[in-house]
């Protein structure tokens, strides 16, 4: 067979496969991520494990949640590094990635198929600022497994949710828009700066959790210790949190959710990460210790220690707001004066106490 003929045959069988259910069903997964990016983000789903007592969870279930965390963030870090490199560029442009975002492995399970292809495709959603749609969803998991879109739906948000620390909500009931929300109210949905990108609030409930385990206060290189563990280092750019000093030591103090504070006496200057002011408003130790226990595919109890301390500052918390609400209602009302005793005005008194004489 001639050579035109046979190239014309391998683009036509292409183009047939490529035309598969829902947007590539029959799609080989593509080669998106580079073996650095694997190990790291393998690494950053562990943190956390490596962190907390293995109290009760299995390390087959563990090793799961590591697998299944490291397949969405090794995605989007793929398309975040071909979006930087392509920053400069037309938006309007086709993104070399976003084929990628849609693509699954042949000889998996499709239930265990779909949910990492819909995580993908929220993903890139999110970060291109983009409404997530329920009608595009569908067509993502195909119309054989629609029946099951519920549960798949649930699958793909519980594992982005461990991973950025945010919550899939429907945002749109009529439209039926869905959105992925941070944790912690941090600007721009997550991202802290402006523009597009992936969330930041993984890290910050990660260095979160890291200070309560720590005792409430963890010393500077105890969190870039932790934080090495996902290959995040200090004044190595991140391919999602960009410069991590920058990010932690400055944006994050100054939007008020980690103090960072000298150690007293110490010399040469060491530094300490506390709590900010909006972290203790926004979150909770119970609110992280479960994320935490999420990652660890647990529940917060199985970690006693924690445990108590968490519900012992919950239980606080619900005091101090019972009590600045009794004090703003008592500010509120105004103190009720004794009913005057000559409620009568002068002619009325005077008719009552000297009543006309009856005429006969």
């Amino acid at each position: 067979m001639p050579r035109r003929q046979k190239s014309k045959l391998r683009a036509s069988e292409k183009r047939r496969q490529a035309r598969g259910e829902a947007q590539g069903e029959s799609v080989q997964a593509t080669a998106a991520v580079e073996e650095e990016s694997t190990s790291s983000t393998s690494s950053q789903s562990e943190d956390t494990t490596q962190s907390l007592p293995q109290a009760g969870s299995s390390s087959t279930s563990q090793g799961r949640r590591r697998a299944q965390a490291t397949t969405i963030t090794s995605t989007a870090v793929s398309c975040t590094r071909s979006d930087e490199a392509s920053n400069s560029q037309d938006e309007d442009r086709a993104n070399p990635c976003e084929g990628a975002y849609y693509t699954e492995s042949a000889g998996e399970d499709p239930l265990t198929r779909k949910p990492s292809l819909l995580e993908q495709f929220i993903l890139y959603k999110y970060k291109m600022k983009q409404p997530i749609m329920k009608e595009d969803m569908l067509k993502i998991i195909g119309p054989n497994y629609q029946d099951r879109f519920p549960e798949i739906l649930k699958k793909a948000s519980e594992r982005i949710e461990i991973v950025f620390a945010v919550d899939l909500k429907e945002i749109d009931s009529t439209k039926q828009s869905y959105d992925l929300i941070s944790k912690l109210k941090l600007p721009n949905n997550g991202r802290v700066r402006a523009g597009r990108g992936l969330p930041k609030t993984g890290l910050l409930m990660n260095i979160l959790g890291m200070i309560f385990m720590k005792g409430n206060c963890a010393a500077e290189e105890d969190i870039w210790r932790f934080l090495g563990k996902m290959r995040v280092y200090p004044g190595r750019k991140h391919f999602i949190y960009g410069e991590p000093r920058k990010l932690i030591t400055k944006d994050l103090v100054r939007l008020q959710y980690l103090e960072y504070r000298q150690v007293a006496n110490s010399d040469p200057p060491r530094y300490e990460f506390l709590w900010g002011p909006k972290a203790q408003a926004e979150t909770s130790k119970m609110k992280v210790l479960d994320f935490l226990a999420k990652v660890n595919d647990s529940i917060p109890s199985a970690f006693p220690s924690y445990y108590e301390e968490a519900l012992r500052d919950q239980e606080e918390k619900v005091q101090t707001r019972a009590m600045v609400r009794a004090s703003t209602i008592a500010k509120v009302i105004v103190p009720s004066r004794a009913m005057p005793q000559n409620i009568f005005p002068p002619l009325v008194k005077s008719v009552l106490c000297n009543p006309p004489d009856k005429k006969m």
